[in-house]
């Protein structure tokens, strides 16, 4: 593999596993949700 397809390899690996990683910690801070608005979402 050349280093320019290296780099674009690790730049999409970081895009993806960033995305990720923020989205685990947003679910994480989010406090759940009450059976009302559970109710309401079905």
């Amino acid at each position: 593999m050349s280093s320019t397809a290296i780099i674009m390899m690790l730049v999409a690996m970081l895009v993806i596993w960033g995305g990720l990683g923020l989205a685990v910690m947003n679910l994480m801070r989010s406090t759940p949700p009450t059976p009302d608005e559970i109710r309401r979402d079905l």
